[in-house]
């Protein structure tokens, strides 16, 4: 058995796209303590956790784009990063009109 041969980084991982409580959103600011300011397409600045699955694996960095989950409770100020998106899968995003913010 070989190695599987990856043409672009398309094929690399599959893409999620928000349902209909997620929200796509920009990080702005790194807090420390695996926390980020996001502003979301929704209109709000969310004080976001990374999920402890998430921080294992993927680095989040400023200027990221992510997929943003708000708690049932404080919907407008508190939220959970559930996805990093890549370059190629942010601008499918933007053709497909869920990420509307610079």
């Amino acid at each position: 058995m070989g190695k599987k041969k990856i043409i672009s980084e398309r094929e690399l991982k599959s893409m999620v796209y928000p349902s209909k409580y997620d929200v796509v959103g920009i990080v702005q600011k790194m807090l420390g303590n695996d926390r980020a300011m996001v502003k979301c397409s929704d209109g709000y600045v969310r004080t976001c956790r990374i999920r402890g699955k998430m921080k294992r694996r993927i680095w989040v960095r400023e200027g990221d784009a992510v997929l943003v989950s708000p708690w049932d409770f404080q919907y407008e100020t508190r939220g959970d990063i559930i996805w990093r998106y890549t370059k190629n899968q942010v601008d499918i995003l933007r053709e497909k009109g869920y990420l509307t913010i610079e």
